[in-house]
C-alpha cells in the first residue's frame, strides 16, 4: 500500500530511492567482480548485457515473489522501474568512466 505521508525518517518515495540505490550498488559490484575476475578493465558490450540481464532477473524475481508468495508485501511496477534505473545508472557510470580513463570507443 503506498504511503501518503512521510513519517519520521522515511519520507514519501524512500522505498523507490532504496530500490534504486541497492540496484546501483549491485550493478557496480557485478562490474567490479568482472574486472577482478578478468584482471583487466576490458570493455565489452556483452558484459553490460549480462549485468543488465542479471539485474532484470533479480528485480523481476523479487517483485514476482512479493506478488505471489509474500502476499503481505506489495509488488509494484515502480519498484521494478527503479531497480532498472539503478542498474542503468551503474552501466552509464561504468561506460563513462571507462571511456574517460582509456579514451576508447564503445563496441
Amino acid at each position: 500500500m503506498p504511503q501518503t505521508e512521510g513519517s519520521g525518517f522515511f519520507f514519501i518515495g524512500f522505498d523507490k530511492m532504496t530500490h534504486l540505490g541497492f540496484f546501483f550498488v549491485l550493478s557496480v559490484l557485478l562490474f567490479y567482480g568482472k574486472v577482478k575476475y578478468q584482471h583487466n578493465f576490458g570493455f565489452r558490450t556483452l558484459t553490460i548485457f549480462k549485468i543488465i540481464l542479471i539485474s532484470v532477473v533479480i528485480g523481476g524475481g523479487i517483485e514476482i515473489l512479493q506478488w505471489k508468495v509474500f502476499t503481505y508485501r506489495s509488488a509494484e511496477w515502480w519498484d521494478f522501474g527503479c531497480d532498472m534505473l539503478g542498474c542503468l545508472m551503474a552501466v552509464f557510470s561504468y561506460v563513462l568512466l571507462h571511456k574517460l580513463k582509456f579514451d576508447e570507443k564503445i563496441d
